[in-house]
């Protein structure tokens, strides 16, 4: 491989080929142009910005190009793959902004903007909505006034950044692109380190594949039932769905699968009836178990998912945190909303589909609401809070720390307990019957407490900057943007809450959250690494 830099021997050599990560950057760039197409053809349906995504294609083509001939026969190491890995996820949030600058601000002479009063104008605003997209984390800037603002295809690529940076786009350049199968499993190991994408087939393509079809097939399955919906209340009499048309259901299969939760409604998933509630449930389930699982089903394995301890702990987390919080809110956890869908109290089913699907929707990461929890009482919120750190399967969509790592720090913190008491045995980690290498343990326990400690310095971080600019928060609603960001979950507490947005944040808190949702995303160390000098050199 190329060793590219040298320098004199006081300083060491340069051992990256950032040439051959940059040119791999270039060519997801480049391919980009085609979801681009999408909401272009949505523009031209509703008659707005068709040539703000024009020109944002034509943009992405030239840049991604450019860069592909840094290096026309890249070979990646493991070095050159974090790298890669990280500038592409940098680099797609930063095209993903441009056409919500082009909206908002339009180019002088050649387009006027269509959305001039939105809110991102601002380019910090327009990186944070495209990075909390990509990442999909769900954090807004956009409130009622400002959704309205913006054209059906912007909000719907607003949706569709979501879906792509679900699975992974580097899972899908590899699905989809013959010059990144080689050299395919590296990336997706520093694309989801520690609890990486289980190997399905021979070929590592093959499976990356595999799983975008399934991706895919349940997002369209998810899209299919919430249009049924709608077309069938008035066949059966009755409104089960009337707000649910193509438009609506289509935006928000886009946003339930990849755990983003994104809506082009103000007021999420409490805009719609019980009968949708009920109906995207599952669905963030589907999205926070090991995508691996459902391989193993479809190939007649059916035992294979009841049989793995990490989803029995999964449903198990779920089943009791939804329990707990059920009764919280039975007994008067949180204020009547109305038109919020909010919480009846005393009333079953209500209380039930609450607290069900806000536990489903922050554990998973989803981020999605049906009612204002930010005014639920302080016992509702701390549980929820808890939630927004356990994430959802590894090899799933999900965010934050995942339940395989917990399933793992139980086993830890149990073999202690044992061993203190009998120090001569031997005791090794075991999951679903194997294994667990020493190595492996000790990433866990080491991800795990740098997960939080990143937690806890962003925290005073931001509590920090916002008491500079005279911004009142208060600790809780400062650790729930730090907790909602790093974890890619969205949503926080007190005006971050669900029909809330980060808006009033300075610009300095607006960065760190960034940095924050893009190393949350890829699991911290792919981008930390690179801030090490023993990375670089030799």
């Amino acid at each position: 491989m190329l060793l590219l830099g040298v320098t004199d021997g006081r300083r060491g050599s340069l051992r990256v080929d950032w040439r051959a990560s940059l040119s791999l950057v270039g060519t997801v760039l480049k391919y980009l142009a085609v979801p681009l197409m999408v909401p272009l053809l949505v523009g031209v349906v509703y008659g707005d910005d068709v040539f703000v995504f024009l020109l944002t294609a034509l943009f992405t083509l030239l840049v991604g190009t450019g860069l592909e001939r840094l290096d026309p026969d890249p070979d990646l190491g493991a070095r050159e793959g974090f790298l890669m890995v990280a500038g592409a996820w940098l680099g797609v949030a930063l095209v993903a902004a441009v056409p919500y600058l082009l909206a908002a601000r339009g180019v002088p002479g050649i387009l006027p903007p269509s959305s001039p009063a939105s809110t991102l104008a601002n380019p910090v605003n327009a990186l944070f909505e495209s990075m909390s997209g990509f990442t999909t984390t769900g954090a807004t800037l956009l409130g009622e006034i400002s959704l309205d603002r913006h054209s059906h295809a912007i909000l719907i690529w607003r949706q569709l950044t979501q879906w792509l940076g679900g699975m992974g786009i580097i899972v899908l350049a590899i699905a989809i692109l013959p010059e990144l199968s080689v050299g395919g499993a590296q990336l997706m190991d520093a694309e989801a380190p520690g609890v990486g994408i289980e190997k399905l087939t021979p070929r590592i393509a093959e499976t990356a594949r595999v799983l975008w079809i399934a991706y895919f097939a349940f997002t369209a399955l998810e899209i299919g039932l919430l249009y049924g919906l709608h077309l069938a209340g008035p066949l059966l009499g009755m409104e089960l769905a009337p707000n649910m048309g193509a438009y609506n259901a289509v935006a928000h299969g886009l946003t339930t699968l990849p755990t983003g939760g994104f809506s082009p409604e103000a007021d999420s998933i409490a805009a719609f009836s019980a009968a949708v509630q009920w109906v995207v449930i599952p669905f963030m389930v589907v999205a926070g178990t090991n995508f691996a699982l459902f391989y193993a089903v479809f190939r007649g394995d059916i035992l294979k998912l009841v049989d793995d301890a990490e989803f029995r702990a999964y449903a198990g987390i779920m089943g009791v945190l939804s329990a707990i919080l059920a009764g919280v809110l039975f007994v008067g956890g949180a204020p009547p909303l109305g038109d919020l869908g909010g919480v009846v109290q005393g009333n079953v089913e209500n209380t039930l589909r609450q607290s069900i699907f806000q536990v489903v929707s922050l554990v998973t990461t989803t981020g999605y609401a049906t009612s204002d929890f930010a005014q639920w009482s302080e016992a509702g919120k701390y549980l929820l809070l808890f939630a927004m750190f356990i994430g959802g399967s590894g090899g799933s969509t999900g965010g934050a720390i995942k339940i395989v790592r917990w399933v793992v720090i139980v086993k830890v913190v149990r073999r202690e307990l044992f061993t203190t008491t009998h120090p001569e045995a031997v005791q090794p980690i075991r999951l679903a019957g194997e294994v667990v290498d020493e190595d492996a343990v000790r990433g866990v326990m080491s991800f795990t407490l740098l997960y939080l400690l990143l937690f806890a310095v962003g925290t005073v971080l931001i509590s920090l900057d916002v008491s500079r600019v005279g911004y009142d928060i208060n600790t809780l609603e400062a650790m729930s943007a730090i907790a909602a960001t790093l974890g890619n979950v969205g949503p926080g507490f007190g005006s971050l809450g669900p029909f809330g947005s980060y808006l009033e944040f300075p610009a300095t808190s607006k960065l760190l959250m960034v940095f924050l949702m893009w190393i949350g995303r890829l699991e911290i160390l792919p981008v930390l690494v690179l801030l090490t000098s023993g990375y670089w050199k030799s």
